[in-house]
């Protein structure tokens, strides 16, 4: 027999489930699409299609296309025989995802804990948050009020556990409390695979009441511990830890208003009043910013949120907001009130220590480094975080690999490179220009280890006159699995050359001859200015 459920625990838990996520996303966002009536598309029942191995079959449904007996995964071909009306719609979780995000969004006035329950539902944790509403029944009808004045169907369960609020959610289970609603779950809420499923059903075990009270050791010997772990969690015998969209921010300030409000510069002028309190408190504590989060949540339930990231600690309020407008500018749909804003939010998620710092008397060098972290702080805000870039030093010999180029506001202040400062009468040991991959090439050598004397690359014959070399450099063997290297692992023996018309190369034969390999490539890596 199983346990009895743990007591003790006191966190409560709000799943919500959107069952028409796609079709009422694409009623709020694209009504030209829904009003398709002089396309072709009817006014009947409406549903989602996507391609499932080269047919199109139903993906979600909605009330009026279940009423009338069609069901998901059905090919649209025979959906339209028993129902020529029928509105068909593409798929796309892309936007799907992405409005689930924003739903989540709006979901941190209620709980800082808010998570994704991909594809179509959310989970809250609202333990301590509930008070704050007069009770669950008074935040689930405020939640609920505002989605469906958006135009959202939600179903929505608490739960001493994130399964059990997620189970009820998706399969209502009338009875006087949450144990015995629970046990009278169908044992598809322990969301197993569907060969699992039909094997419980199949051994006569229909709910979660059933389960429970066979032994666990006959369970897993049976179904796998898979199944046991899923029993537990929904019980509340075991917990998984949540993971919230949002990590608990190191600084959060809001502001709400008592009627919503419809000026988009006015919460403008909100959230700089918010910055300035942000810097202030960054001030106390002797720390900077490194990345701010902004959440504007309008009153039907979505947040329009604004992240910006800096390459260095700061908390300066006017150049903070001018970021934030650089960010406004740069966004394809502009920030649209709807029905109003009713509350602001601004949180800063990563800070790093900045004492007090003071100029030289000349202060050229400081403002210089100044004025480019700020410039590159623009530029990344502007064009996209990923489009400036830094290169990073990494403690590797792998010429490829000495250094990574990462989003210049996620790296921390640039590393001192050695510097390399060869005599003037001596050429450079690495080229500038780098290939990524290297690009194979044809070698004629007298000897299968000796130097090239001639190479193809490009269609291109290209006559070696002088060569230097070769520079040996091994794999990583320390970095490699037990110590087996893998086929693209080789020794490299570099060479740089130089051909007829003067044009410096830097290549190298990837295997020693014999050991590594019966026939080494080779290959270019780099050019010399």
């Amino acid at each position: 027999m199983m346990e009895e459920r743990l007591e003790g625990t006191g966190r409560r838990y709000l799943a919500l489930w959107f069952p028409f996520l796609p079709l009422d996303r694409l009623r709020i966002a694209r009504p030209d699409l829904w009003q398709g009536a002089g396309e072709g598309m009817g006014d009947g029942p409406a549903v989602i299609v996507e391609s499932v191995r080269g047919a199109m079959r139903l993906a979600c449904l909605d009330e009026d296309a279940l009423a009338i007996g069609l069901t998901p995964a059905m090919t649209l071909a025979d959906a339209r025989a028993r129902e020529p009306t029928l509105r068909a719609f593409d798929a796309d979780d892309h936007a799907d995802q992405d409005w689930l995000e924003r739903l989540c969004d709006g979901c941190a006035r209620y709980t800082p804990l808010a998570s994704l329950d991909s594809p179509q539902g959310l989970m809250l944790d609202v333990t301590g948050c509930t008070h704050l509403w007069d009770g669950e029944g008074a935040l689930a009808n405020d939640l609920t009020d505002r989605l469906e004045r958006r135009g959202m169907r939600v179903r929505l369960a608490f739960g001493s556990t994130a399964e059990a609020a997620h189970a009820l959610a998706r399969y209502p289970a009338p009875a006087p409390d949450e144990d015995s609603a629970v046990r009278r779950l169908p044992v598809e809420a322990l969301r197993l695979d569907p060969e699992s499923a039909t094997a419980l059903r199949r051994a006569g075990l229909r709910t979660v009441g059933d389960i429970a009270a066979r032994p666990a050791a006959t369970l897993a010997a049976r179904f796998g511990e898979e199944a046991i772990d899923a029993l537990h969690r929904l019980l509340g015998l075991a917990t998984r830890p949540m993971a919230p969209r949002r990590p608990r921010a190191a600084i959060r300030l809001e502001r709400r208003f008592a009627e919503p409000v419809g000026s988009t510069d006015y919460a403008l002028a909100v959230l700089e009043s918010l910055t300035e309190e942000a810097a202030q408190q960054l001030t106390e504590r002797a720390q900077g910013g490194r990345r701010f989060e902004a959440l504007f949540f309008r009153s039907d339930g979505l947040a329009f949120p604004l992240r910006v990231e800096t390459g260095q600690p700061m908390r300066d309020a006017p150049a903070l907001m001018r970021l934030f407008r650089e960010r406004i500018d740069s966004l394809n749909d502009p920030i649209d009130p709807g029905f109003g804003f009713d509350m602001v939010r601004l949180t800063v998620p990563r800070v790093e220590p900045l004492a007090p710092s003071q100029l030289a008397l000349e202060g050229g060098e400081a403002r210089a480094r100044e004025d480019m972290a700020a410039l590159i702080d623009r530029l990344s805000v502007r064009v996209g975080r990923r489009r400036i870039q830094r290169l990073v030093p990494r403690d590797t010999h792998i010429p490829e690999q000495a250094q990574l180029a990462l989003p210049a506001v996620e790296c921390r202040a640039p590393a001192a490179w050695e510097p390399a400062a060869p005599a003037p009468e001596n050429p450079p040991m690495r080229p500038l220009h780098l290939f990524d991959p290297p690009q194979p090439i044809e070698v004629v050598a007298e000897v299968p280890d000796g130097p090239p004397h001639r190479f193809r690359w490009r269609r291109a014959l290209h006559e070696v006159t002088r060569f230097e070399g070769p520079e040996r450099i091994a794999p990583e063997w320390w970095k490699a699995p037990n110590g087996a290297l893998e086929g693209h692992d080789r020794t490299r023996d570099y060479y740089r050359v130089e051909d007829a018309r003067g044009r410096r190369f830097w290549i190298f034969r990837h295997g020693l001859y014999g050991l590594e390999a019966a026939h080494p490539g080779w290959f270019v890596h780099g050019l010399f200015a």
